[in-house]
């Protein structure tokens, strides 16, 4: 990861040549927007990372060959249906609004990528989403962010956007991302999609490093809880409009570049834990220590993904024991003894057992919206983080379905 420091804008400015719409086309029935368009008026350059899960929505089959042939103009977006677990027809289904989108834009359909959140195994209603397509590109507008962030939320219960500006060659470049997500969260993407934009030009390949790069960081280290989704994507398109000599490694702008890339979704990762369905706390857990970066993650995910954990930390008192049991099962190499716990900066568990710090004041961490739990296992250089919230009874009520 680049070193560059930068500052994010809690905006969703579009980037030059970029436009964007978000309108209520009837797939919810809380009557909110649920369609979404991204445009960029000219070819863009575009790489994407998907869901690890080997059950695939159609529309992750449908983009995973389409980035293949490295260019952009358009992402058609619904929210309320997952077309996923739907056949072959799903498939034709997700093919259809790229073409009609495309038909719309002037664009080819192979140009035009597609996602869906939602429920899964529910056939995509077309007839509402054909008249919707043309309803959401009659919209587009280079102010149409905001309605697209809120237009692809599920779950969500607010927005999630963030922009960053530098220079490239003298030459100003904005790159601003969106995303949703709040449930069905787990390391290696999750039930989450994410939209970056920018309007720098990159080389086609390098894009691709880069945004994989960013996503290990950033989409790859939230947890909610431990499910993974089947609609996962993370789209990052670049066209190039502010005329700066295309970026690569090599290239003095490249580390600003990926600087940018990388505090752009790390910030929209990190709204996601903390907008996890029913969540009260977002909880930073930190591993060092470990024999290897790997084992770190290991410890880090079993911490991240324990329902003990978790509900756990509903509540006020600082239940270490059960940090200690979800290390001890996670496949990472633990001895006891040479354990430590943090909370924040406050010293709860040294040499595998409680450090004797007044209750008092580690409950008042926990009290907190947000905090940090830093557990060295002390036997190595291994590092990892993973960022998480706590379990509330609303969980159950948001995924109670009839």
């Amino acid at each position: 990861m680049s070193k560059v420091q930068m500052v994010v804008q809690e905006t969703v400015q579009l980037p030059g040549g970029f436009r964007a719409a978000g309108e209520a086309i009837g797939l919810k029935r809380s009557g909110r927007r649920d369609m979404a368009l991204l445009v960029s008026d000219v070819p863009a350059a575009v790489a994407g990372v998907f869901t690890t899960n080997q059950v695939q929505s159609a529309t992750v089959k449908l983009d995973r060959e389409r980035v293949r042939g490295g260019v952009a103009r358009a992402v058609i977006i619904n929210s309320g249906n997952a077309n996923a677990c739907n056949g072959p027809q799903g498939l034709r289904d997700a093919d259809r609004m790229t073409e009609l989108t495309g038909l719309l834009l002037g664009a080819p359909k192979k140009q035009v990528f597609v996602c869906s959140t939602g429920r899964i195994g529910i056939a995509m209603p077309m007839a509402i989403i054909e008249e919707g397509i043309g309803k959401v590109a009659a919209a587009l507008s280079p102010r149409g962010g905001k309605n697209a962030a809120t237009a692809i939320m599920t779950t969500d219960t607010r927005i999630k956007h963030a922009t960053v500006t530098f220079k490239v060659n003298g030459k100003p470049v904005t790159l601003t991302g969106m995303a949703k997500g709040a449930g069905m969260i787990e390391p290696n993407m999750a039930t989450m999609l994410a939209f970056i934009l920018t309007d720098a030009a990159v080389e086609r390949k390098a894009l691709q490093g880069a945004l994989k790069a960013a996503a290990d960081q950033s989409f790859n280290r939230v947890s909610v809880d431990g499910d993974r989704s089947t609609n996962d994507t993370t789209l990052l398109l670049a066209n190039g409009v502010a005329g700066n000599k295309p970026l690569k490694p090599g290239h003095p702008a490249w580390a600003t570049f990926c600087a940018a890339l990388n505090a752009v979704a790390l910030n929209l990762a990190i709204k996601m834990a903390a907008d996890g369905e029913g969540a009260t706390k977002l909880v930073t857990v930190r591993v060092l220590g470990a024999r290897s970066d790997a084992e770190a993650d290991l410890a880090a995910r079993a911490v991240a993904n324990s329902l003990l954990v978790k509900t756990s930390w509903v509540g006020d008192y600082p239940n270490w024991g059960r940090l200690m049991d979800a290390i001890g099962y996670s496949r990472a190499k633990v001895e006891e003894e040479k354990v430590s716990i943090h909370y924040d900066d406050l010293l709860a568990v040294q040499n595998g057992v409680f450090a004797g710090t007044p209750l008092k004041a580690l409950e008042k961490i926990q009290r907190q919206k947000k905090f940090t739990l830093t557990i060295n296992l002390n036997l190595g250089q291994g590092a990892a983080v993973v960022y998480t919230c706590d379990c509330t009874e609303e969980y159950v009520r948001i995924n109670y379905v009839e």
